[in-house]
C-alpha cells in the first residue's frame, strides 16, 4: 500500500475560505464532493473545515468540532509518525506544505487524499496560520497505471488547453480526470477566473519548468497550480 508522502511547499498564497466562498458554494448540495477546504491557527490550534472534508472523515456535517487530536487519529497507522511530524513542522517552522496520506474515517474506510497548504496571514501580513484543500484520490488510486496511461495520451492528443492542465494534473498527483478536473474547478470558481484562462496559464507555467535530468518537485507543482490565479491577475 502507498505511503504517505509529504514535502514542504511554497508560500501557495491561498486566499482565506467560508461557507460564503465561491468554492464553498460550488461544493454545497449534491452527492459528497472530492475537494474540500480546511483551515488551521497556529496560537490556539483551532481547526475549520469544510463539510466536504469532514464527510471524508465519515462525519456529518456540523456534528463534530475539528481538533489536532481529533485529526491525527484519523491518519492511517502507517501513516500516522511522518504526517504528525509534519504538522510538528508546520507549527514551529509556518511555513507551508503538501502531502498526500491516508485517512481512516469513522465507518473503517479507508482515503487516500492529497492535501495541499499555503499561509493564512493576517491584515499586517504575518503567517498565522495555514490553509488549503483536500482532494481524496481513493479511486484513482485504485487505477493508478491506468491513470497515468490516460493522462499521457491526454497530453499527448493536444486536444483543449483544459485537457492538457488535466492530463498534468493526473500525472503530478496520480489522480484520475474526473478529480483533476474537479481540482480545476476548484481553482476556477474559488479564483473567479474562467476555466479556460485558467488552464492556459497552468500549462504556461508547467511548460516553462526546466526538468534536467529529475522532474521538479512536487511541491514545484503545488506552488504552481496555488498561486495561479496572481499570475492571471497580473498578467
Amino acid at each position: 500500500m502507498p505511503k504517505a508522502e509529504c514535502s514542504p511547499s511554497d508560500d501557495a498564497g491561498i486566499p482565506s475560505l467560508n461557507e460564503k466562498s465561491p468554492l464553498a458554494q460550488a461544493l454545497a448540495g449534491g452527492e459528497p464532493q472530492r475537494v474540500g477546504w480546511f483551515r488551521l491557527y497556529f496560537d490556539d490550534e483551532r481547526w475549520e473545515w469544510s463539510p466536504e472534508v469532514e464527510r471524508m472523515h465519515g462525519y456529518e456535517p456540523g456534528t463534530v468540532q475539528p481538533t489536532t487530536a481529533l485529526v491525527l487519529s484519523h491518519k492511517h497507522p502507517e501513516d500516522y509518525e511522518q504526517v504528525a511530524a509534519t504538522l510538528d513542522e508546520i507549527r514551529r517552522t509556518r511555513e507551508p506544505f503538501s502531502t498526500r496520506h491516508r485517512i481512516i474515517d469513522v465507518q473503517g474506510r479507508t482515503h487516500e487524499v492529497v492535501v495541499v497548504a499555503g499561509h493564512l496571514r493576517n491584515d499586517a501580513g504575518e503567517a498565522i496560520g495555514t490553509d488549503g484543500f483536500y482532494v481524496d484520490v481513493t479511486r484513482s488510486t485504485e487505477k493508478h497505471q491506468t491513470t497515468i496511461t490516460e493522462a499521457v495520451a491526454e497530453i499527448a492528443k493536444h486536444r483543449s488547453t483544459i485537457e492538457q492542465a488535466k492530463g498534468v494534473l493526473m500525472v503530478v498527483y496520480g489522480i484520475d480526470a474526473d478529480v483533476a478536473f474537479d481540482i480545476l474547478k476548484w481553482r476556477s470558481q474559488e479564483s473567479n477566473i474562467k476555466l479556460r484562462l485558467l488552464a492556459e496559464r497552468l500549462m504556461s507555467q508547467f511548460q516553462s519548468l526546466r526538468y534536467d535530468e529529475a522532474p521538479p518537485r512536487r511541491s514545484t507543482f503545488d506552488h504552481i497550480l496555488m498561486t495561479v490565479a496572481q499570475r492571471v491577475t497580473n498578467g
